[in-house]
């Protein structure tokens, strides 16, 4: 046999995580990627065989040799077409990591929408798109009669100009299709079906941006951003400290486009879907239709849809809520993380990721600069980063002086509005300008009770009040959904002395519109849905004049040059909360809503109405004086050692009997403790409120580092799994929020 060479093929070795949600699965698992497959590569999706059953797995990296003998190696059933870029496994594999969760959880933040439910492609039913005609427009204004759903549905086709179409769904809070047909038939509107876009369909909402000159601030604030594109450069990551009003958003235009012009790609974030339209009618009226938007309000088409455009290069800038970090952009180089101070960065569903670091973690890897924006920046930003001033509005007005009004002198009390508070905004009425009202807290009252036994409607699953919406007329449950009738009498005792304490956005909604007819009420809170935020926002920006009412989204970053009067009711309320950033949050909420008032021609006012007008939170912010209270406050930090000078970690169990949840966190909790280092604490077991009918219990870890404090809660998670913790729920969350 001399002479003869053996051509041996190298066996090309897959390391795959399948996506599944077992918490005590040991991945990655070796396959053999047979000849025919040899475009898969790291983040490829395939269909494998896994025991008995048929999953999706993640290329995750690929290796020379396996433990296991070819013989018994596995080979893949097939390829899907989905996959995720190689960097943006390796980030949702940090993720995983950091925050305690599980390879497969996340890496299926970076890959295309559906993927994770087994779907390639996503099938769609036709929708209904209604138009209004020429005919609807005059009955309109010849005040023929409509019934009310109908006038509805035709005041907001006209409202949305000649030529444009809204679908049902949209139209779906208004009116139904019943009222609709009836409406096509008298030849008020034009109805077509068709199939859906996988374009998302955007309300603008505010003037679109358009270029303009800079300040010399925000000149030297985007000329630091633009530095940071280059190789080597001292600083990547920015504070963008600005006072409302003071163009942040423009220095985000202007260093995006400098990112575009060194072919860089770019994301913006934004903390609530609600003000996503805003940013994105910006962002598109200077950079036109390479920009995409991503975000679960989306249909799962449009999302898929969006997110080719990204990974294809067609949309090079990506503007989103807290997902679109995970955007599947290539060559980024900028990340703008806007109203950074925001808590809903925060992911409440495992893994409970924090939008602002995974940004910076992107970044890092990356090599692009991420710019966070906010006027009242969090302890952590202002600490840590490299910080950009705005000091001044952009039109060089001052900002608006603010009135602290002491809720204590029930002298001045009338229901839930102060004499004062009343004065202003019947003014507001007289000279026909706009107002926001802000009251953090929803539905028409907090709770229901019988004054003769003392009864209080609870919901049955959770160990909470039911709150009162008088929409619909029942008590619901804001943890679980339940809903119940509104009872006639005490179901204890038979009385029917029962009736609601406190008020809610619902309340002040109906007074509002009672005291201030004719002018028009809005609401916005999430009871109003997430597709009707953007119309509501609209429809206030349009209307000549009203008033705004709603919970603490009314004060997030909303741009109405026309809002002359804020007033914020029970601001103390957070101060209440059992939460080191209660007094952070206080100040942010006023601060925040403070500055949406007097952006344009007229001067603003802003009202307070609280109880503790000598909190430090509520003084500062009607001084504007941020570096004061982050001064107070970081000092307090300092002596608690509570972030951003250390770190908490939060673990809960969770299951139907509360014995069996209470031995479960005793032992978790001290198997964590056997493994944690010598500077961290644990604190508790503690119990929690039950919620849809599931007891809880809670550990806290308190350490200089959270990375030793997840390993050691991984160890024990690790160890308990197969047997403490079986038919119970188990969730980590790092820098719980």
């Amino acid at each position: 046999m001399s002479g003869v060479l053996l051509n041996v093929a190298a066996v090309r070795i897959a390391k795959v995580e399948p996506l599944t949600s077992a918490r005590a699965l040991r991945g990655p698992f070796d396959y053999r990627v047979p000849d025919e497959m040899a475009q898969v590569e790291v983040g490829s999706v395939l269909r494998l065989p896994f025991g008995r059953r048929r999953v999706l797995g993640v290329v995750v990296d690929f290796a020379d040799h396996s433990e296991l003998p070819d013989s018994r190696l596995a080979e893949p059933i097939e390829a899907l077409e989905a996959g995720a870029p190689p960097e943006l496994v390796e980030l949702g594999l940090w993720v995983a990591r950091a925050y305690c969760s599980t390879p497969s959880r996340g890496i299926a933040l970076a890959l295309p929408p559906g993927t994770v439910a087994g779907r390639s492609e996503v099938r769609s039913r036709p929708r209904v798109f209604a138009q209004a005609t020429g005919t609807g427009r005059e009955a309109l204004d010849a005040g023929e009669r409509l019934g009310t759903r109908q006038r509805a549905a035709l005041e907001a086709l006209v409202d949305a100009g000649e030529g444009v179409e809204r679908s049902a769904d949209q139209l779906s809070e208004l009116a139904d299709t019943a009222a609709l047909q009836r409406l096509e038939r008298r030849g008020l509107i034009a109805l077509r079906e068709a199939m859906p876009s996988a374009r998302p369909v955007t309300i603008p909402v505010g003037e679109p941006a358009r270029p303009v000159e800079l300040s010399p601030s925000q000149r030297h604030a985007v000329e630091k951003v633009t530095a940071a594109f280059e190789p080597g450069a001292a600083a990547r990551e920015f504070l963008l400290h600005g006072v409302t009003g003071s163009g942040k958003t423009e220095v985000y235009l202007e260093a995006a486009a400098a990112a575009l012009a060194a072919g860089r790609s770019v994301i913006a974030l934004v903390p609530e879907i609600g003000l996503a339209p805003q940013t994105l009618t910006r962002f598109r009226a200077r950079f036109g239709d390479g920009v995409a938007v991503l975000h679960s309000a989306l249909t799962e088409r449009e999302r898929r849809g969006e997110w080719a455009r990204l990974r294809t290069g067609e949309a090079r800038i990506c503007v989103g809520a807290r997902s679109a970090v995970f955007a599947p952009v290539s060559d980024l180089g900028l990340i703008v993380v806007d109203e950074e101070h925001d808590p809903s960065y925060k992911q409440a569903g495992d893994p409970r990721y924090d939008a602002r670091a995974v940004a910076s973690e992107r970044g890092r890897t990356a090599g692009a600069a991420v710019l966070f924006g906010s006027a009242t920046p969090r302890p952590k930003s202002w600490r840590e980063l490299t910080r950009l001033e705005l000091p001044e509005r952009v039109d060089g007005r001052q900002l608006p002086e603010v009135e602290v009004l002491d809720m204590r002198d029930r002298s001045g009390r009338a229901g839930p509005l102060h004499s004062r508070t009343r004065s202003a905004l019947a003014e507001l009425r007289a000279s026909g300008g706009k107002g926001i009202v802000m009251l953090n807290r929803r539905g028409w009252s907090p709770f229901l009770s019988c004054e003769g036994c003392g009864w209080a409607a609870g919901c049955p699953r959770c160990d909470v009040s039911l709150v009162v919406h008088r929409a619909g007329s029942h008590l619901s449950c804001h943890h679980c959904a339940q809903s119940e009738p509104i009872p006639d009498a005490c179901p204890e005792c038979g009385s029917i002395a029962i009736g609601t304490h406190g008020v809610g956005t619902e309340r002040v909604e109906a007074d509002l519109a009672r005291e201030l007819d004719p002018m028009p009420i809005f609401r916005l809170d999430s009871d109003t849905s997430a597709a009707g935020h953007g119309r509501i926002l609209h429809a206030f920006q349009e209307a000549p004049a009203g008033v705004l009412v709603g919970t603490q989204m009314v004060g997030k970053g909303h741009d109405f040059a026309d809002v002359v009067l804020s007033v914020i009711l029970d601001a103390d309320a957070t101060l209440r909360f059992p939460d080191f950033r209660a007094e952070e949050r206080t100040f942010a909420m006023i601060a925040q809503l403070a500055g949406r008032s007097g952006r344009g021609s007229r001067e603003g006012r802003v009202i307070v109405q609280t109880r503790m007008p000598d909190a430090e939170a509520v003084w500062r912010a009607a001084q504007h004086d941020v570096s004061g209270f982050l001064a107070g406050e970081l000092e307090r930090r300092r002596e608690l050692r509570y972030p951003p000078f250390g770190s908490l970690v939060r673990v809960e169990i969770a299951g139907p009997d509360g014995d069996d949840v209470g031995r479960a966190a005793q032992t978790l909790g001290a198997r964590i403790s056997a493994a944690l280092p010598a500077d961290a604490e644990l604190l508790g077991p503690a119990p929690r409120l039950r919620v849809r009918n599931r007891f809880r219990s809670q550990l806290l870890l308190r350490a200089s580092d959270s990375g030793p404090a997840v390993d050691a809660v991984r160890i024990g998670l690790e160890e308990a799994a197969a047997a403490e913790l079986r038919g119970l729920a188990v969730s980590v969350d790092v820098d719980p929020q």
